[in-house]
């Protein structure tokens, strides 16, 4: 009965945010609330229920999804961005146009959100497309592929920190194998798959092909711009290894381990940005803090569907549905890896977003990570690759890249959503080879 009612549950956040058009977060608190007195808990034991997961998921979250927003945005309005693309292309040359891009989408697409970098880079895609006179979607999907797997497998990013937060995973371990996995990800969905595409290919369409660019004067230095982009990955990955290698008491394992927390590493590579970024190249305090400012408002609806994916989890687990599923997984042989990522996968492709996806599945199978003690990095990877197999209509995304590359609906499904596929499941191909050497 308890499985019964949570998916009638999630068919009704589906009929909800499919049929009906409801916002993500009013969507998710109210099928939790449904969800949880169907389940037997009084309406003050839902309403409490919510708001504690509410206020538990966004405890650990606000200030990182917060650090996160304005350090992208720093990079991007300061043309610390453009300055990454246009030398790495510059020193890769023609030839080697793609990796440049591969490059640059992994670089930039860790310092902001999958959306924030697309529609940053693709003017300079345009760009490079007429002064090399190369295919639009040879270019630009390597770029568009690194920054969708950034998206899905790399803290501090929006959606694999969030699952990361509910699994009670720890970060810098996520973040190492999730460093594993995309880089075989990135070659083959990038480099290689947009070898196939010669047929879909377009020109670059009219109204977007006119971006302000950065004057050279205007842009701050290389490696002061990679610097700053990259200082969060830098002190979380070192913080990783010391874990791995060093006792627990280590004066320089506890320091790393302070300094890599991922919202201490946000906010050093924010003071490091204000300086480095804004104030050294010319720019005032008050204009660096108005780019910060307005940073926010662009991820305050994230924030609220991840809290309310947060309070949907918490009525599963209070209401006793959580030891339901944990007792039936006892006796299961499914692999826990793989029903994470079918999950995550069918809500992905009932709901179009990604971030709900894998933040609903989350909720579903927290409790079978006590059960099997599956490693929780592995699970939040598992999650993660699920939530962007097949975009399609349903996904903001999907229309981006159909305006972007100028393509018709049915030219989009042949190569975004078997784009996003590919990415899926070597995702979960990764995630299996790294379960059986690390087990």
């Amino acid at each position: 009965m308890p499985i019964t009612i949570i998916a009638i549950g999630v068919v009704l956040l589906l009929v909800l945010m499919i049929v009906f058009k409801v916002n993500g977060f009013i969507a998710l608190v109210f099928v939790s609330a449904i969800v949880g007195v169907a389940e037997g808990m009084t309406p003050l034991e839902v309403v409490a229920s919510i708001q504690k997961g509410i206020g538990s998921t966004l405890g650990g979250l606000a200030m990182i999804l917060g650090f996160g927003a304005m350090l992208g945005r720093l990079v991007s309005d300061t043309g610390a961005a453009q300055r990454v693309a246009t030398t790495l292309i510059a020193a890769f040359g023609k030839k080697h146009l793609q990796w440049a891009l591969v490059l640059t989408g992994l670089i930039v697409g860790l310092a902001m959100f999958y959306e924030v970098g697309f529609v940053l880079l693709l003017p300079l895609v345009f760009t490079i497309v007429a002064a090399a006179q190369m295919p639009l979607l040879y270019v630009g999907v390597p770029m568009v592929a690194a920054l969708s797997v950034t998206h899905c497998f790399l803290p501090p990013h929006p959606g694999p920190t969030a699952i990361a937060t509910i699994f009670n995973a720890n970060l810098g371990t996520t973040l190492l194998y999730g460093m594993i996995i995309t880089i075989p990800t990135v070659i083959i969905a990038g480099p290689i798959f947009s070898r196939f595409l010669k047929s879909f290919e377009r020109k670059p369409p009219e109204g977007l092909f006119n971006p302000t660019i950065f004057k050279e004067e205007e842009m701050p230095g290389f490696w002061i711009s990679i610097f700053a982009a990259i200082i969060p990955v830098i002190l979380m990955a070192i913080s990783a290894v010391c874990e791995l290698t060093m006792p627990k008491e280590n004066a320089v394992r506890q320091f790393f381990e302070f300094v890599g927390n991922p919202a201490v590493a946000l906010f050093i590579a924010i003071v490091v940005a204000v300086f480095t970024l804004g104030l050294r190249n010319g720019r005032k305090m008050d204009e660096v803090m108005d780019i910060c400012g307005d940073s926010i408002g662009a991820i305050a609806m994230i924030v609220f569907i991840i809290a309310g994916g947060g309070a949907f989890k918490q009525v599963l687990v209070d209401s006793g549905v959580g030891n339901y599923i944990a007792d039936m997984m006892k006796g299961s042989s499914l692999s826990p890896l793989l029903m994470c990522w079918t999950v995550a996968a069918m809500l992905r492709v009932a709901l179009g977003s990604a971030t709900v996806a894998a933040i609903t599945t989350a909720g579903i199978v927290t409790p079978i990570i006590a059960v099997t003690h599956t490693d929780p990095a592995l699970m939040v990877l598992a999650v993660g690759s699920g939530s962007v197999i097949a975009s399609h209509v349903n996904d903001p995304g999907f229309w981006l890249f159909k305006g972007y590359f100028n393509l018709s609906v049915v030219d989009t499904l042949k190569t975004w959503t078997v784009l996003e596929t590919l990415i899926s499941f070597l995702g979960l191909a990764g995630v299996l080879i790294l379960n059986v050497i690390i087990h």
